[in-house]
């Protein structure tokens, strides 16, 4: 039976197209993946999203920022994301670092107004505009969630254990999702992969695909933090 050339996914004058691979049954595994979702962040193996999750209505990236705002005002302030990346195992230097990178490069996108606030604020219903390039393109520029995006990172790059990076396979898929001339979208691109490594490889130097979907919906934060907190109390 003659192979429909309208369904390929490999160019035999495009090496690329099959030095990275893609799924070319991933609509058989997950229902519509190429569907952004905005409330939840399926995968293969979780087709509905986290069980139990909820949602509160907000879009999947802002869920992705929302445990760093502390007291539920909407507004994610530096010492937020400073006193929560200490809550998920970050050291008081690299937790201040990060809190200033992080806020000083997506406040001013989200603030409502034009004139810059020297407290760096980032307004949660407004965080899509601080969506930047050369990303994995996981969510969309709404903030939706694009399952089938996730997909192919892991398909693309996980190239010495199925479904999960190692770090030179991070920086691998970082320097070849570069958009020409993208400088800060390379960087940002760069660092929240390799801050995500660090918080989330495993024992063997892995970064697994259900850690960076966890993150991407924010429960991967939660759950560090309680694991952190538990370690405290025994501690103490």
């Amino acid at each position: 039976m003659e192979k429909d050339e309208s369904l390929a996914t490999v160019a035999s004058k495009a090496p690329v197209t099959s030095e990275r691979k893609i799924l070319d049954n991933l609509d058989e595994k997950l229902p519509k993946p190429y569907l952004a979702r905005a409330l939840v962040a399926p995968d293969v193996e979780h087709p509905k999203g986290t069980e139990g999750r909820v949602n509160n209505g907000m879009s999947v990236l802002q869920q992705h920022v929302a445990f760093f705002d502390r007291d539920n005002d909407g507004i994610i302030y530096p010492w937020d994301t400073y006193n929560g990346l200490r809550d998920i195992g970050f050291g008081p230097v690299s937790s201040f670092i990060l809190g200033v990178l992080i806020n000083g490069t997506m406040s001013y996108p989200t603030l409502p107004g034009w004139i810059p606030n020297i407290l760096l604020p980032i307004y949660i219903d407004r965080i899509h505009k601080a969506k930047h390039g050369s990303d994995s393109a996981t969510f969309d520029t709404e903030g939706r969630f694009m399952p089938v995006n996730l997909e192919n990172v892991f398909t693309k790059y996980a190239r010495t254990e199925p479904g999960k990076l190692t770090f030179f396979e991070v920086l691998r898929l970082t320097e070849e999702n570069r958009v020409p001339f993208d400088f800060l979208g390379w960087i940002l691109a760069k660092a929240e992969w390799l801050v995500l490594y660090s918080l989330a490889r495993d024992d063997d130097g892995f970064l697994s695909k259900e850690a960076a979907r966890t993150c991407c919906e924010g429960s991967l934060f939660e759950q560090y933090a309680k694991m952190n907190k538990g370690d405290n109390k025994k501690r103490k």
